[in-house]
C-alpha cells in the first residue's frame, strides 16, 4: 500500500512538497552536469531579470508571490555572489532597483539553453501521458481556488459546529 495515495488530502501538502523537492533537485542536478553553478530556487529572479533591464525588490516579491523579506533575503544571497546589483531609483530614493551584474549577464547567457532544453524535456513528458498535460492546469485551479477558499475556516466550522438553539 503506498501510504500518499491511501491518505489523500490529508497528505496532499506532504505530497507537493515531496514532488517538488524531487523536481527541484533533478533541475539542479542538470545544472550540476553542465558545469553551471546556478540554483533552481534562483530561476524566478533570473527570469524576470532577463526580460527586464531592473525591478525593485517590491516588483521581485509581488510578481514570484513571495513575501518582502524572501525577496529581499534572495537578492541578499545573490548579490553576495556578485550576480545582481542594487541601485537607488532616481523617481524615489526608498526605492532598491535589482539589475544583473557583467557576471549575473554571463550566467543567464549560460543558462538559457538550459531552459530552452528542460521547456523541451517537458513537453515530451507530457506528451507522453494525457494525465500529465492536466497537472499544470490542475495546480492553477487549485491555487486560485485555494485563495478564496478558507480551509482551516470549513474545518474549523465542522469540529465545531454552532449549537442548535431551542426556540
Amino acid at each position: 500500500m503506498n501510504l500518499y495515495k491511501y491518505l489523500g488530502h490529508l497528505v496532499l501538502g506532504s505530497r507537493l512538497r515531496r514532488m517538488s523537492e524531487t523536481f527541484l533537485a533533478e533541475i539542479n542536478r542538470i545544472y550540476q552536469n553542465e558545469g553551471i553553478d546556478f540554483d533552481a530556487s534562483w530561476f524566478p529572479v533570473f527570469y524576470l531579470l532577463s526580460k527586464n533591464d531592473s525591478l525593485s525588490i517590491k516588483e521581485l516579491s509581488e510578481q514570484t508571490e513571495v513575501s518582502h523579506p524572501a525577496a529581499s533575503q534572495l537578492i541578499t544571497n545573490l548579490k553576495n555572489r556578485n550576480l545582481v546589483e542594487t541601485t537607488v531609483s532616481v523617481d524615489d530614493g526608498r526605492k532598491q532597483l535589482v539589475q544583473f551584474t557583467d557576471k549575473g549577464r554571463a550566467l543567464l547567457k549560460q543558462i538559457l539553453p538550459v531552459w530552452d532544453a528542460i521547456t523541451s524535456s517537458m513537453a515530451e513528458l507530457e506528451a507522453s501521458d494525457p494525465k500529465i498535460a492536466e497537472l499544470l492546469p490542475a495546480i492553477s485551479a487549485l491555487e486560485n481556488t485555494f485563495r478564496a477558499y478558507n480551509l482551516s475556516g470549513k474545518v474549523g466550522d465542522k469540529l465545531n459546529p454552532i449549537p442548535y438553539e431551542r426556540i
